[in-house]
C-alpha cells in the first residue's frame, strides 16, 4: 500500500447548505500563514485525494512553506449532495463557481490564492479566473480544455436528453457500478489508468470509494453527474471568461493526447491552444509518459512544473 508523505487533516465547512469536505496540508513554517494558500480542484468523478501524490512530491522547503487545500465538490467524495432532505435530481456547473468563492471566503478571505484545477476542475477555475480575477494570485489548468463549439440548433434535442436522462436516472438505470473490496475498486482504477501503480490505486481505492450497507465498495459520486448539461457549450462565453483572466496561467498537458481520443478532430489542442491565446499571460507545459490522469502518472513531473511557476 502506498505510505503517504504529507498526513493532512479533514474538515466540514458549511458552503450553500452542504457541508462541504475538505482536505488540508498545512505547512510547518511561520511563513505558510503569509504565503498565499494553494487550492486543488479535482476532476469529474474524482475526490481531493487525488493530489496526494502530487503533494507528496512537493519539495520539503516548498511543502513547508504553504498552506494547500484540496476540497471534494458538491456530489463528489465526502461533500454530499444535499445536508438535508431529497439528493438532487442533477448538477449545475455555474454551482462550482459559486461553491468555490465561498470556499475562498473561508479559506483566504483577504488575499488571492494560487488556484489547480484538474479537468472539469480545470475548466471551473479558469471559468472561475474571468469571473473573479483579484481573487486568483496565479492560475494552473492542468487538462481542463472546454469543449467544442455547441449550435443553437442543438438545443432542443439537448433538453430531451437531459430530460429523459433525469427520469433514467430516477429509475436507477445510472446507478455507479459497485465492486467488491477495496481491491475490486483499485482493479477499477488501474484498468481505467494502466500507469496508475498497484500501491496507488489501492490506496486511492480506499479514498475513492466506501463500503455500502450491502458490503459492496460504492464509488464516491453522486450518479445525478452523468446526466448531461441542459445548458449546451457557448464557446463565446469561454472566450469572455479567458479574456478577463489577469493572474499568469500555466496549462499542463499530458504527452497522451486525451482531447483528441474525446473529440475524434470535433476539436483539438491546436484549437486549444487558439483559446488560450485570449489570457494574457498563459505558458503551456507537457508532463512528457503521462496520459490525463497526469497527477497520478507523473507526480514528480508535475510537482516540479507547480514549484517553478509558483515562486
Amino acid at each position: 500500500m502506498y505510505k503517504e508523505k504529507r498526513p493532512h487533516r479533514s474538515e466540514f465547512v458549511p458552503i450553500r447548505g452542504l457541508d462541504y469536505h475538505v482536505r488540508i496540508w498545512e505547512g510547518a513554517d511561520a511563513k505558510a500563514r503569509e504565503l498565499p494558500a494553494l487550492v486543488l480542484a479535482h476532476g469529474w468523478m474524482d475526490v481531493g485525494a487525488s493530489y496526494q501524490f502530487m503533494v507528496d512530491a512537493l519539495s520539503d522547503d516548498f511543502a513547508n512553506g504553504r498552506t494547500i487545500i484540496a476540497h471534494d465538490w458538491r456530489g463528489f467524495g465526502l461533500t454530499k449532495g444535499a445536508k438535508e432532505g431529497a439528493q438532487p435530481d442533477n448538477y449545475w456547473y455555474a454551482d462550482y463557481f459559486a461553491d468555490l468563492d465561498f470556499l475562498l471566503d473561508h479559506y483566504s478571505p483577504d488575499q488571492p490564492v494560487d488556484l489547480l484545477g484538474h479537468s472539469m476542475g480545470g475548466n471551473a477555475v479558469m471559468s472561475y479566473a474571468g469571473i473573479r480575477p483579484t481573487r486568483i494570485r496565479r492560475l494552473i489548468n492542468l487538462e481542463g480544455f472546454g469543449q467544442p463549439p455547441s449550435k443553437p440548433s442543438e438545443a432542443p434535442s439537448r433538453y430531451a436528453k437531459w430530460m429523459d436522462e433525469i427520469k433514467a436516472a430516477q429509475r436507477g438505470e445510472m446507478d455507479l457500478k459497485t465492486y467488491e473490496g477495496v481491491e475490486g475498486v483499485a482493479r477499477r482504477l488501474m484498468k481505467t489508468n494502466p500507469r496508475l501503480s498497484a500501491d496507488k490505486a489501492g490506496w486511492l481505492a480506499s479514498h475513492w470509494a466506501q463500503p455500502a450497507s450491502d458490503g459492496q465498495w460504492a464509488i464516491l459520486g453522486d450518479p445525478a453527474h452523468k446526466i448531461v448539461s441542459a445548458n449546451l457549450y457557448r464557446v463565446e462565453e469561454t472566450l469572455a471568461l479567458y479574456a478577463r483572466i489577469t493572474a499568469p496561467l500555466l496549462a499542463v498537458e499530458a504527452s497522451d493526447d486525451s482531447l483528441g481520443k474525446w473529440f475524434k478532430g470535433r476539436y483539438s489542442l491546436a484549437e486549444y491552444h487558439e483559446r488560450l491565446k485570449l489570457v494574457p499571460q498563459a505558458t503551456v507545459a507537457v508532463v512528457q509518459d503521462a496520459g490525463h490522469m497526469l497527477h497520478h502518472d507523473q507526480p514528480e513531473q508535475l510537482a516540479r512544473l507547480i514549484e517553478e511557476f509558483l515562486i
